[in-house]
């Protein structure tokens, strides 16, 4: 047999006993897969974060995502030739404890072209700390993957040009910024991972509530259920050893500040939030207004289809106007909606009865100011707080495990204000930012109550074709 034949299938040999020691080929590579972590790697955004509880998965994604544009072949994204990113950690303890760990569990020895040391040797990495991993990529040259601590300071994450950069857990408010300005001019990406230990810090507003509006943001929650490889049993075992504060965060990734807990938690900004489409007439029910007087004026604009499913699809969120200018701004965008007018050529809505106050600039109630100008407002509205808030709770989601309530995600106020919203230490919610879920209460309460009684099979299987149907109707 020819000899360089022979070598040839050595080498295909060697090559394909590679690939079944290859940690990287194997992940979520086989029947069982980590869907969340699949649903980060294929989201095309430039700041993705994943938000995690211990063990549910987190930091493989950051590992892995690190490698892939290492080595330019990500199999989602368009790939560059040698890159060169940043892996930031806490400290040079957790780097070599935690991100060091995963990169060396998924990098294959081969591609290695060199690795430089700040402690310890280049032939035993995993007892050292590293400062550089130089990685062969598929281009034919060389990538690098540098380690950073954020025990360093600021000053030195100033001066590189990065194509990416992994922080492995939530880092310093000013390390972050800093990181923004080294991938910017090669139009690179951040993302990280993180269990949400430390409360509603910067990451909570910047990412989590996404208070500017940046439309390159990505999160994602993952918890112990998620992780198709945790054993249940001993998911059950730890959930009964932990507080609710601890469970909330270590389980579920969740924010957690002053002991204080979400409103509705039920909600889920992945399944809640939805793309917009342009309703059926027929679905057109009603808007809904919290006033504000002194404060921002919210509206919304509802529909309900044959299911008894609510969508929000369209907001208005101002201050500081007055009644003639919100009520021309409702006429607009419900001009624009080709929203339903009353029997007598008006725009319907329902208003906060605190309305029928005269304001101190006018003789004449905001109700009264609304009608003047073609809003035809409605203030017998059902305030009962608490009986609202567990009726919009069934909304997101009812006996039946079912999700009744849907808002477009141009209703930015709205996601901010429900994502936002806590219990206090006594037995109301904070009073701050509820604009727009006080009139969402309103509507809701308008509603007839839902029939939650446990569905029979076939009630299931018609509602499954239902929603079905509806949603080709939705999207074709």
């Amino acid at each position: 047999m020819d000899k360089n034949l022979i070598k040839k299938l050595m080498q295909i040999k060697a090559e394909l006993l590679d690939r079944n020691y290859d940690a990287l080929n194997k992940y979520n590579s086989g029947k069982i897969v980590h869907q969340k972590q699949l649903n980060f790697h294929k989201s095309n955004k430039k700041n993705r974060w994943v938000f995690g509880g211990n063990r549910t998965g987190k930091t493989e994604c950051g590992a892995v995502e690190t490698i892939w544009l290492a080595r330019g072949n990500h199999p989602y994204r368009k790939n560059k030739p040698n890159t060169v990113g940043w892996v930031v950690s806490l400290s040079t303890r957790v780097q070599k404890e935690v991100a060091q760990d995963k990169i060396l569990k998924y990098l294959n020895k081969s591609w290695i072209k060199d690795i430089v040391m700040k402690q310890g040797k280049k032939s035993s990495p995993e007892y050292g700390v590293i400062e550089c991993i130089v990685i062969k990529n598929v281009f034919g040259g060389l990538s690098e993957i540098y380690f950073k601590s954020c025990e360093e300071g600021r000053d030195k994450f100033q001066g590189a040009s990065l194509d990416y950069v992994w922080f492995d857990e939530e880092p310093p408010e000013d390390i972050y910024y800093e990181c923004l300005m080294r991938v910017m001019d090669k139009n690179g990406d951040v993302f990280g991972t993180m269990t949400p230990l430390k409360g509603m810090t910067f990451v909570y507003d910047v990412i989590y509530l996404n208070k500017y509006n940046d439309p390159e943001v990505y999160y994602d929650f993952m918890q112990w259920e998620d992780n198709p490889f945790l054993d249940k049993t001993e998911i059950d075992r730890l959930s009964k050893t932990l507080s609710s504060d601890e469970l909330e965060s270590r389980k579920y990734g969740r924010f957690v500040s002053n002991n204080n807990s979400l409103v509705y938690k039920e909600f889920d900004e992945k399944v809640h939030v939805i793309e917009p489409f342009d309703i059926p007439k027929e679905w057109q029910d009603n808007i809904s207004i919290d006033p504000g007087l002194n404060n921002p004026l919210s509206a919304h604009w509802y529909a309900t289809d044959y299911d008894g499913n609510v969508y929000v699809v369209a907001e208005h969120f101002e201050s500081g106007k007055d009644v003639t200018y919100h009520a021309e701004r409702i006429k607009q965008i419900s001009t624009r909606l080709g929203w339903k007018r009353a029997s007598n050529g008006m725009y319907a809505a329902l208003i906060d009865s605190a309305a029928n106050q005269k304001t101190l600039a006018s003789q004449k109630s905001v109700t009264e100011l609304f009608y003047e100008h073609g809003i035809l407002v409605n203030p017998k509205v059902n305030k009962d707080m608490f009986t609202g808030i567990n009726r919009v709770k069934s909304y997101l989601k009812n006996a039946n495990g079912e999700t009744k309530l849907f808002i477009f995600a141009n209703c930015t106020n709205l996601i901010q204000e429900i994502k936002n919203y806590y219990w206090s230490d006594g037995d109301n919610p904070v009073k701050k930012d509820d604009h727009c879920l006080d009139e969402l209460r309103y509507y809701i309460m308008s509603r007839p109550e839902q029939n939650e009684k446990p569905k029979s099979q076939i009630e299931k299987d018609k509602q499954r074709l239902y929603q079905r149907l509806r949603r080709q109707h939705m999207y074709n």
